[in-house]
């Protein structure tokens, strides 16, 4: 593998950790394991969980899966290693795989060693949890920043590279705007990815994530819930008479936002309020102010 191919900026994230096993390794690409001289084995005990690994809990019911096949059939993909010590390696990719083996009874796996500097091991370990079928969407939206601090990635390069709409980027890099409490809802499962984004929208989503938890209601009837507390707020506060230049000056905008929008005038001052429909007409509007978004 050429140096270039280590270096993230060089190396697109949707190649995905096949990219890995080019140049001198032999892969079959039906089973993903590599074929020939090239397969090595290592005692278990050699292999230490990777420092970078983002993931922090491993569902013992998924492990117990997992081992029940690995003792039928074996380890099918080898664990991606780098050496750190004479006869130490760490996991880069596949902890899963060596949790389910030692589970399993194994004395050895097989490996691919690598020599990968902190960055590219870290990118990796992202890439990969990204991967995950039961990633949580705040480990996802952890992992999208990482990314974006990291190595410089945008919405829209992490978008294309990870064959995802930047509209989905943008909402999950949303939800690290929830309050502590209500992240951990997430985290936990009680809240999915649409009821956090209903919440965002909320006054006040501390309570509202836990009318949600309490209640067991739909994403639609927390959208409903978030949506009628600011229709009482609205509808309590004093309108004032509008001139034909204000309006002529709402409509000129709302035409190029693409969106309704409302300008109020006070003594001191006044509020432009821009209306959505949805998250996804709310990125759009921020996309064509040209926001630059890394964060949000």
């Amino acid at each position: 593998m050429a140096a270039d191919d280590l270096n993230p900026k060089n190396r697109g994230l949707g190649r995905g950790l096949s990219a890995l096993f080019e140049d001198d390794d032999v892969v079959d690409a039906e089973s993903k394991t590599l074929v020939g001289s090239k397969r090595l084995f290592l005692p278990i005990e050699q292999l230490k969980p990777g420092v970078f690994q983002p993931r922090k809990d491993f569902a013992p019911q998924a492990i117990d899966t997992l081992a029940d096949s690995v003792k039928k059939y074996g380890v099918l993909q080898p664990i991606l290693v780098r050496e750190i010590s004479d006869y130490n390696y760490e996991i880069v990719a596949g902890e899963r795989r060596w949790r389910a083996a030692q589970q399993a009874g194994l004395h050895e796996v097989p490996v691919v060693i690598k020599s990968l500097d902190d960055a590219v091991t870290l990118e990796i370990a992202l890439i990969e949890n990204l991967q995950r079928e039961d990633l949580n969407p705040m480990e996802e939206a952890d992992a999208y920043k990482q990314l974006m601090e990291s190595f410089d990635h945008t919405q829209e390069t992490l978008a294309e590279s990870l064959g995802k709409s930047r509209t989905h980027i943008a909402n999950t890099l949303r939800l690290l705007n929830l309050p502590d409490g209500v992240k951990a809802y997430v985290l936990t499962g009680k809240l999915t990815a649409g009821h956090a984004r209903a919440v965002l929208s909320s006054s006040k989503p501390e309570l509202l994530a836990e009318e949600i938890v309490k209640n067991k209601l739909s994403v639609r009837e927390a959208e409903k819930r978030a949506q009628s507390g600011k229709a009482k707020k609205t509808s309590s506060a004093s309108k004032t008479h509008k001139d034909v230049d204000t309006l002529a000056l709402e409509h000129e905008m709302s035409e190029r936002l693409g969106t309704k929008v409302e300008i109020t005038l006070g003594k001191k001052g006044g509020k432009l309020v821009v209306h959505y429909n949805d998250f996804d007409q709310l990125d759009e509007f921020l996309h064509r102010l040209s926001y630059n978004r890394k964060t949000h």
